[in-house]
């Protein structure tokens, strides 16, 4: 029979430690120092600000906890599923940080008290307690908790239920001795020096902060719960709220009932006040030292998840016996530990830690609003409104300002950096995450705000509706695409494959997103899709695909010289004309390409509405990183020589208006020649040349082919186009 690993319920696994964290170090050790240094008011007001975040991080975490199984690494492990592994992985690491420096704040308490007993430093023979005397103390209190760790897990959550007996006995004697007695304070000399100056607000509260990040603890024991859906909301909740009306009573004792400067100036004065003094040290000892057992326990759970979601080395996934201690884990965690031990001041590692933590608390409680708000997936059994998880985040993004926006910056800047590493990784996971919920709520809330807007010309951008033919064969139709829209618009690619065995014009089964076509350009969506007729497909395609506020309103393929249907592609224009699409055909030169990108050539017969399109055109292909030095001519063909000052002028006006850069170019045709002859003899060195489409008059599609072909062959590269109602007629010289 295999033995089952031992598993814990809400009291043991969850209320306990993180009770146990939340009355510990803070609470002996500084809470009476908060009240003396910030008066009664200054002290509920730092309590309250402190709970708001721990109150609403709980709530988020508990919610969360109860839609997802939730598997060790607790926190971790929550963020990760819901955030992705970039940026759950990058916060994992942060709050491990922050849970290894917290293991340091409660030995150095500890050891600031063990000190001050006079027994103590006569035994030690040590007249003034000194940093160095707290390093020491507190590396040896390390390693033993370490070797408690190592032995077994199970021990050191047995020992929690003796060291609670004794935090309870000590708040008696302390309220006791405070209510009941009146102790001599007079010969009371502190062996530990307090700081002599005045604190701010946000100084006071960074120190006092830790204090009610306890409920943490529980949360990373979340691998050894019996039932984690159930075990965490309950005692996480009642660990906050106990925490909360014990600090809230306390305040208030310390404050009516002990001297203000006792309370300023010596850390350790519950020892003096208090009813029975060796239950105070009892109560002191057991909560700091357990406070840091509870860290060395879940801070290597944390590190132990993230590496086995493979953002950190292999080596610290490893667990050992039936438990899957992580023991490597665990040294990694005793050297961070040692780390902060070694800094000895209590304060600097409480501002410290409570950076962390608030940055932490900060990403779970929007973590929950985003699943709230956009997944679908999201049905939490402790549902709470998406308020609460906002108001969370609220509150830590104002409070880290406050206390030092320069650490902010710097703990954003490591995240991101964290966030970087760990995305060039390209690691993701089986459930994905919440953020293309996200990017879908934002989506159909912003074209809902798009529907309902009349677009003008000054925001117009080309949404294409591209039928390239596959990317290997027509690859300059696609770059064309993407020099129009540049940054700002969409296109939307297909490539029609003709299927004359398929009875229904597209089989749902054969539609596809082109391997070759994944590359992830931004803006740029591919479909292949086989079709039982070409052109119909494109009329199906060009009538009903999009929606309103992002549909195409620009359709591109290329010119069909060499068609086997030409009279059937004529009539396709001519639907794209009815549906009053823009319509752009480009007739690209095999051999000339785009030459250099150097210079468009844009051809104008002075009235008609293409003009105004080419020029919108213009304006975004100038974006695009190939065509940005290009030089445009706008080339205007003028036979009667007392028209051309009103058609320069009327040229610049339609160009300033645009603010849109262009050379006025006026070509005199006395000769008459074919207008072909004049493009090819004026526009020779043009890499580009723009013209308009003529209308496919009904019953001649063939001559609109045979005119077209003879027209425009030989040019080099050029953009037919014919514009839609949207764009007003512009005329030049008429």
């Amino acid at each position: 029979m295999i033995d089952q690993p031992k598993k814990f319920g809400s009291f043991a696994g969850v209320f306990t430690p993180s009770i146990l964290t939340i009355l510990g170090v803070i609470m002996y050790l500084r809470l009476g120092w908060v009240v003396g240094v910030a008066g009664i008011a200054g002290a509920i007001a730092i309590i309250l600000l402190a709970h708001v975040i721990s109150f609403t991080t709980g709530l988020s975490v508990s919610s969360i906890a109860t839609d997802k199984k939730i598997k060790a690494g607790g926190i971790y492990y929550i963020l990760s599923r819901s955030l992705g592994l970039p940026m759950g992985g990058s916060i994992g690491i942060t709050l491990f940080i922050g849970t290894a420096l917290s293991i340091a704040l409660y030995i150095v308490g500890f050891s600031e008290n063990f000190l001050s007993l006079n027994l103590i430093t006569n035994l030690l023979d040590i007249t003034e307690v000194s940093l160095n005397h707290i390093r020491v103390t507190g590396s040896i209190v390390l390693v033993l908790l370490v070797v408690i760790a190592m032995v077994s897990t199970n021990a050191a959550i047995k020992t929690q239920f003796i060291i609670l007996g004794a935090i309870v006995l000590s708040l008696v004697s302390i309220v006791f001795g405070i209510t009941l007695f009146t102790p001599d304070i007079s010969n009371v000399e502190s062996m530990i020096s307090t700081p002599q100056r005045e604190f701010s607000f946000v100084e006071i509260f960074a120190i006092f902060f830790p204090a009610v990040t306890g409920f943490t603890a529980g949360i990373a024991m979340s691998g050894d719960l019996k039932d984690p859906k159930k075990d965490i909301p309950m005692g996480t909740m009642i660990s906050i709220v106990v925490g909360f009306i014990i600090y809230m009573a306390l305040a208030m004792i310390f404050y009516f009932g002990v001297d203000e400067e006792l309370l300023k100036s010596d850390y350790n004065f519950l020892i003096t006040v208090s009813w029975i003094p060796f239950l105070v040290i009892a109560g002191i000892w057991g909560a700091t030292l357990s406070s840091a057992l509870g860290g060395i326990l879940g801070g290597p759970r944390i590190l132990q998840a993230v590496a086995q979601d493979k953002i950190l080395p292999r080596l610290l996934s490893v667990g050992h016996g039936k438990n899957n201690e992580p023991r490597n884990a665990l040294i990694f965690t005793f050297i961070l530990a040692e780390l902060g031990i070694l800094i000895g001041d209590l304060n600097v590692i409480a501002g410290v830690v409570s950076m962390f933590y608030l940055t932490a608390y900060g990403f779970i409680n929007i973590s929950f609003a985003l699943e709230k708000w956009a997944s679908t997936d999201f049905r939490p059994s402790f549902n709470i409104p998406m308020w609460v998880g906002i108001l969370g985040f609220v509150a830590t993004f104002f409070v880290m300002i406050q206390l030092d926006v320069i650490s902010m910056l710097g703990a954003f800047l490591i995240l991101i950096l964290i966030y970087y590493l760990i995305r060039k990784k390209q690691l993701s996971l089986a459930m994905g995450d919440v953020w293309q919920s996200v990017w879908a709520s934002i989506l159909r809330s912003m074209l809902t705000k798009m529907d309902q807007k009349q677009l003008d010309e000054r925001n117009w951008r080309a949404n294409i509706l591209l039928f390239s033919g596959g990317k290997s064969s027509r690859p300059h139709l696609i770059e064309f695409a993407k020099s129009l829209v540049g940054q700002h618009g969409l296109i939307s690619n297909f490539d029609l494959i003709p299927n004359d065995t398929s009875k229904v014009l597209f089989p749902r089964h054969m539609q596809s997103i082109p391997e070759d076509e994944m590359s992830g350009d931004e803006g740029i969506f591919s479909r292949r899709q086989e079709c039982s007729n070409i052109y119909d497909g494109m009329k199906s395609i060009a009538a009903t695909y999009g929606f309103s506020g992002v549909e195409p309103n620009t359709v591109m393929l290329g010119w069909a010289r060499k068609t086997e249907d030409p009279v059937g592609f004529a009539k396709l224009l001519k639907y794209f004309s009815e549906l009053d699409l823009n319509i752009v055909l480009l007739d690209h030169d095999s051999i000339k390409l785009f030459g250099e990108y150097k210079q468009i050539d844009i051809w104008w017969r002075g009235g008609s509405n293409n003009g105004n399109l080419v020029l919108s055109l213009i304006k975004f292909l100038r974006i695009s990183y190939e065509w940005r030095n290009v030089t445009a001519r706008l080339m205007i063909i003028n036979n009667d020589e007392e028209r051309e000052s009103s058609i320069v002028r009327d040229a610049k006006h339609v160009l300033d208006n645009m603010r849109i850069k262009a050379e006025i170019q006026i070509v005199n045709n006395s000769e008459q020649l074919p207008v072909n002859q004049v493009i090819k003899s004026e526009s020779k060195d043009a890499d580009l040349i723009f013209l308009g489409l003529a209308d496919v008059q009904e019953g001649r599609e063939m001559e609109f082919i045979e005119r077209a072909d003879y027209l425009y062959k030989d040019l080099g590269t050029i953009a037919l186009v014919k514009a839609s109602s949207f764009f007003k007629e512009l005329h030049i010289g008429i």
